[in-house]
């Protein structure tokens, strides 16, 4: 398994009328961390080839950002795809080592040439869940 790490840091933008980021916040820094996970490890042939598109996503929300204050993402693929689709999970952590939000996506693998849903590949899957 191989695990993907990026830091976020909430701006005024992030934060809403209670003060801390958005729940919508905390889900574009789901799919930006996927993304960039993606973009790091994948070959070029691969990212030119396919796209993933999230068809689930399960968020526990355990605590909060103010303006200002970092998380670091992680990602990681534990098993392997089943047909098109696989779950990735993740976690958000505080400066004070505290979970922030945690959970896991479905992702779906599309074609790009056909725009069709399609089997993920072996060789796709391995720089992810380490085979």
């Amino acid at each position: 398994m191989t695990g993907f790490t990026r830091i976020f840091r909430a701006t005024p933008a992030d934060i809403d009328e209670l003060g801390h980021v958005n729940n919508a916040v905390w889900v574009r820094w789901v799919q930006e961390l996927a993304v960039a996970h993606w973009e790091a490890v994948a070959p070029a042939a691969h990212r030119a080839a396919y796209v993933w598109v999230v068809t689930r996503h399960e968020i526990d929300y355990r605590g909060n950002l103010a303006e200002g204050e970092e998380t670091v993402g992680k990602t990681w693929v534990p098993h392997p795809p089943r047909g098109a689709r696989f779950d990735r999970h993740f976690r958000f952590t505080g400066a004070d080592g505290r979970v922030k939000v945690e959970g896991t996506t479905t992702w779906a693998l599309i074609d790009r040439a056909s725009g069709r849903l399609m089997r993920v590949p072996r060789e796709v899957a391995a720089p992810f869940v380490g085979e």
